[in-house]
């Protein structure tokens, strides 16, 4: 085990999370669908219940409690102390501005503070940490905020049981820094925009305005085909995940003179259990190594990998000094592999 000398101790100081205030069960959605089947449901998805933004409750909203969390567990920051907020979501309370400068003041940064939006999903952590952590690398930047929110239950189908079931709202605050109990060493990056069609909102943007939803009778899979909701092509989206991820992490290994043997933890965007079972198999990952955390959050898109680190941590199955592997795949389509290590 060699690995690269680009381990600079900058990485993820601290995480925290907020969740959507209610918690829909599978019991609950069968009450309101008695033809959904719900135990194939779950078989597919791995999800038992998922949070939701209560009526009135934003991305926005969830990402100012996690991150007045975060500043009350570190007693020492204060929030003149962030010079740099990235916000990643893909469900801002409005057009414009970005949610990125109403949360610098709900939180009273400094002005000073660099704060933009990204609009990424899946992979959009990843993203958020590269960038943040090439801020404090070229010392533009040395506290750098990180809020992965959405609320991705405003753009589902209330009758689309292919989608519905699956995703959970929530937001993570995650402080990147050179005093990281979790050190970046090394990250990579994808996109095949060819197949961005099959994760996609047709309607509401600049190209497509929104239009009075009509189309309610569901196809033969139980999706709604409703351009003004998520479209979302399983089956493909699994199929090309199948066959990108792996490589893409055996890759990262390969550069950095190691194999999945010498990982200890590996943290991957949960999905659905579908998904991560196929890729755990294609990798052949011992099942003590691969963190299965999706029952009771569903798939919290952006925010999906900060909340499984933020749980795993809690619970002390991390060691110091274990590597680590994460990873995140999604909407665009796009995804993201780091090597970290555990302090």
């Amino acid at each position: 085990m060699n690995l690269m000398a680009n381990d600079i101790g900058v990485g993820i100081e601290s995480i925290e999370y907020e969740l959507g205030e209610i918690a829909i069960t599978n019991d609950a959605l069968n009450k309101e669908n008695p033809s959904w089947d719900m135990e194939k449901t779950l078989e597919r998805t791995g999800v038992l219940s998922r949070p939701i933004a209560a009526e009135g409750t934003t991305a926005l909203d969830l990402a100012e409690r996690a991150s007045k969390k975060l500043f009350a567990k570190h007693l020492g920051l204060n929030f003149e102390d962030i010079d740099a907020l990235i916000f990643c979501t893909q469900s801002p309370d409005f057009v414009l501005p970005p949610n990125s400068a109403l949360l610098q003041d709900r939180l009273g940064l400094s002005i000073n503070v660099m704060a933009f939006d990204i609009s990424h999903a899946c992979s959009g952590f990843l993203y958020s940490i590269g960038i943040a952590r090439s801020l404090v690398m070229s010392r533009t930047a040395t506290k750098v905020l990180v809020i992965n929110a959405d609320t991705y239950s405003r753009f589902i189908h209330p009758m689309d049981r292919s989608i519905r079931p699956l995703f959970g709202d929530g937001a993570s605050a995650t402080l990147i820094s050179s005093h990281p109990s979790i050190s970046i060493i090394d990250i990579s990056f994808g996109t095949s925009g060819k197949q961005a069609d099959r994760f996609i909102i047709k309607n509401g943007g600049a190209r497509f305005q929104s239009i009075s939803d009509l189309s309610i009778t569901p196809d033969s899979s139980g999706r709604i085909q409703s351009q003004n909701h998520i479209y979302m092509d399983g089956m493909g989206v699994l199929s090309f995940f199948n066959s990108v991820i792996p490589k893409t992490v055996n890759e990262l290994l390969l550069k950095n003179n190691l194999v999945v043997d010498d990982i200890e933890i590996f943290i991957f965007h949960q999905a659905s259990k579908l998904a991560l079972d196929g890729i755990k198999k294609a990798l052949n990952i011992p099942d003590d190594k691969f963190i299965f955390d999706i029952a009771h959050t569903g798939n919290l898109v952006s925010a999906s990998i900060p909340v499984v680190i933020s749980n795993t941590i809690n619970r002390h199955t991390i060691k110091s000094g274990q590597l680590g592997i994460l990873c995140g795949f999604g909407v665009g389509l796009s995804w993201s592999t780091a090597l970290v290590k555990f302090k």
